[in-house]
């Protein structure tokens, strides 16, 4: 059965956080919904635009296998103060749904109060942009705990990618053989 991935974004979203996943899980043979936060079309970070294919709103976050929020400012800050997407993610979070979070996007999941002291990894010193004492990032480049999957920065971009295509049952050598295909050493 072909799995689905939602990749959620709001202006001032980190590009290669968010093109990457997209562009490794399709490969792979996963379903990826680009959806706008609260617009169709979306500007990154560094000025792109994409045009997304839904709306959060008219996307089933619920029956995704994993929803996926991308970094960069203010496209996390965004994602952060958005109360319906921090319900749907403590929604899927109690029902042990893939959420996965790169970069800045880690303080989306604190603020949703769904890390609750599980070892995450983000852009350092994004941590103060949750609002907790207590959010700590590993510094290891992706790092899967539990339903959790969560990225660095944008030079992980391709570990991040890896960590959620094994959380959605993709082989290990599959991941290896997309990447030896693509030059990609990670």
């Amino acid at each position: 059965m072909q799995k689905t991935a939602v990749i959620v974004l709001a202006d001032g979203f980190e590009e290669i956080e968010a093109l990457t996943p997209a562009d490794v899980l399709k490969r792979l043979g996963c379903r990826v919904i680009l959806a706008g936060l609260d617009q169709l079309q979306v500007t990154g970070a560094h000025g792109f635009r994409l045009v997304c294919d839904a709306l959060v709103k008219d996307t089933d976050l619920s029956a995704a296998d994993a929803v996926i929020l991308p970094g960069g400012l203010p496209g996390a800050t965004n994602l952060r103060d958005n109360a319906d997407l921090a319900e749907v993610l403590r929604q899927r979070n109690s029902a042990g749904k893939l959420c996965c979070a790169i970069c800045a996007a880690p303080i989306v999941l604190e603020c949703a109060g769904i890390i609750n002291g599980r070892a995450v990894t983000g852009y350092p010193g994004c941590e103060g942009l949750s609002g907790s004492e207590t959010l700590k990032f590993s510094g290891d480049p992706a790092l899967r705990t539990e339903n959790l999957v969560t990225g660095k920065g944008p030079g992980a971009s391709f570990d991040f990618a890896r960590e959620i295509a094994l959380a959605l049952d993709f082989t290990a050598e599959q991941v290896a053989q997309l990447y030896a295909g693509m030059m990609v050493n990670a």
